[in-house]
């Protein structure tokens, strides 16, 4: 059976470094003003730590293709419970304004 590569330690602090150094982004994009794009920022930093945390803490880079199959079943779920409920809300604002 062949052996599988796994992340070496200086790889999980390259990796804390970023998770750092985007919870640092976090805060100072936070006191920012940016109009409208503040949660599009606040996102996309959230959603770029979260992958990182799952690829290398939880192991999914380096698991078999049915692990990311899991994964990418739990994104897709989520995706359409956000559509759900980002509809929702979106329809009760608008019939509250009419």
């Amino acid at each position: 059976m062949a052996e599988h590569s796994h992340p070496t330690p200086k790889l999980y602090v390259v990796i804390l470094l970023c998770l750092v150094a985007g919870t640092v982004l976090t805060f100072f994009a936070a006191t920012w003003d940016m109009g409208p794009f503040n949660p599009i920022v606040a996102l996309t930093i959230a959603c770029t730590k979260a992958t990182l945390v799952i690829l290398f803490f939880m192991h999914v880079r380096y698991s078999n293709k049915l692990t990311w199959v899991t994964v990418g079943a739990g994104f897709f779920w989520l995706l359409i419970l956000i559509t759900l409920s980002l509809s929702d809300y979106l329809s009760r604002a608008l019939r509250i304004g009419s």
